[in-house]
């Protein structure tokens, strides 16, 4: 079992949070070209696992690709691109954006999302054990996600699958693990802000990816993961 660090911004992990995000895709980096394209197996799923043969990536874990080594030869070279979040079995630790208070002598980590960090944010800071100094809430600066250390993750979450496919083959089912299940209420859609789940979707992913990114089809990591610990550090 490995561990490994994943970025989510904070609306994702406020989803995490409310036990409504159980999936998360990402780009695959290295999109297939030259010829090369993803192996199959069995009702048309993408073959993960492993190289076992002799390969500068033996023992990786990721998605099987393939090209004709001559075409119409029939004869193959296989290769794979490891998946950056690991395995089934593996676990990331969430970084996620907190507010750097312990440089002026409060208790911390504080996470901008939380009821806590919100607290902060409208003047709710804890004293430390050292004399806290004079200082204004929009003085706090902001620790970015990427730069949270392992001793501040309060959320662990276990990968229970992974796969790989068309970032437009994301289904409303599966459009709602990823924390996109706005209300279906009568009154919601009457109101004209109801959105499937699936198109709801789409949009956080261009907020997050850039215009023109759901248009690009990539191929992505489906990763589905649990929690497995959501203590924050005292």
């Amino acid at each position: 079992m490995k561990e490994r660090p994943i970025l989510f911004n904070d609306e994702m992990v406020r989803a995490i949070l409310d036990g409504r995000k159980t999936q998360t895709r990402r780009v695959v980096k290295l999109q297939p070209s030259n010829g090369w394209s993803f192996e199959t197996a069995e009702g048309a799923a993408m073959r993960l696992g492993y190289i076992t043969s002799s390969h500068p990536k033996k023992g990786k874990f990721g998605a099987f690709i393939r090209r004709e080594i001559h075409p119409g030869s029939g004869k193959y070279e296989h290769d794979i691109i490891p998946c950056p979040y690991g395995q089934p079995g593996d676990q990331l630790w969430v970084r996620e954006t907190t507010l750097r208070v312990e440089e002026h002598g409060f208790v911390g980590p504080v996470y901008t999302e939380s009821e806590y960090g919100r607290e902060v944010l409208g003047w709710g800071l804890r004293p430390g054990p050292d004399d806290p100094s004079e200082v204004e809430p929009h003085e706090i600066r902001r620790r970015p996600s990427i730069h949270m250390p392992r001793s501040m993750a309060r959320l662990l979450l276990e990968v229970t699958a992974v796969r790989v496919e068309r970032l437009q083959d994301i289904t409303e089912a599966d459009a709602k693990k990823e924390g996109c299940d706005n209300s279906e209420t009568e009154g919601a859609r009457y109101c004209g802000w109801y959105e499937k789940p699936r198109r709801a979707f789409r949009r956080v992913w261009e907020r997050i990816n850039g215009n023109g990114s759901w248009a690009d089809n990539p191929w992505v990591w489906v990763v589905e993961f649990q929690r497995v610990d959501s203590e924050v550090p005292s």
